[in-house]
């Protein structure tokens, strides 16, 4: 018996699980915690993420330090914690918005949107989600809102790139969608936005088949097209 080497997702196709952020807390917990929240913020903006300290944070919001490392953990919980709406508005987006970044819109059209989307995010938060990626080794990577993305992007590759292990697939693809990766193509390089979206649609049409294309053979490129079939 040939046993596959492709694993199985952990939900069925077009099924995606939407971040909800934390669990249900007390009225007095949640409002110290947007009290935080909105401090840290407000001190982003004023001085920069870089230039913001715990100490800081802590003393705008009106808590003890000790108080704000036994509620967020460490530093880039905190960043990850003031993205969190904005988070969860694009995830709500991929989940029951309208096509292409929602459902209805085949895979290829559904991974270049959502990978547009990441870089608009990237564009005016790369700060905050570069702090939220560099606390502990691997912490960012088994966060829920990663294992979001990550299972999004697998669940297209399935569908779309049978051929592939979606798995290390996905992870191949964020991995070029990383907040500190992006800010050394947009600070260090110089590379517009623009050019960073039409990069990540060209790699997209090269990995997933185009609509239609699922069970048939890969086939040369037609002159002057940047995509091609993939084989299922």
């Amino acid at each position: 018996m040939k046993m596959s080497l492709v694993p199985p997702l952990p939900f069925p196709l077009g099924e995606l699980p939407l971040y909800a952020g934390d669990p249900a807390e007390r009225a007095d917990a949640a409002r110290n915690r947007r009290r935080v929240l909105e401090a840290a913020q407000r001190l982003f903006e004023r001085d920069g993420v870089d230039c913001t300290s715990m100490d800081a944070i802590a003393a705008e919001a009106g808590v003890g330090k000790g108080t704000l490392f036994r509620r967020f953990g460490d530093r880039a919980s905190l960043l990850q914690a003031v993205l969190t709406e904005n988070e969860q508005a694009f995830q709500d987006q991929m989940i029951r918005g309208e096509p292409p970044l929602g459902p209805g819109a085949p895979p290829v059209e559904r991974l270049i949107a959502f990978g547009e989307g990441r870089l608009d995010l990237l564009e005016h938060h790369a700060a905050l989600m570069a702090g939220a990626e560099s606390g502990q080794p691997g912490a960012y990577l088994r966060s829920p809102v990663w294992a979001f993305y990550h299972l999004h992007v697998a669940v297209l590759l399935r569908e779309g790139a049978p051929q592939l292990d979606p798995t290390l697939a996905a992870d191949l693809l964020l991995s070029g969608l990383s907040a500190q990766l992006f800010l050394h193509q947009r600070v260090g390089r110089g590379v517009p936005l623009a050019t960073l979206k039409r990069q990540w649609t060209l790699v997209a049409r090269r990995i997933l088949a185009p609509a239609g294309a699922a069970g048939g053979r890969r086939r040369a490129p037609a002159s002057r097209q940047d995509s091609v079939s993939g084989r299922a």
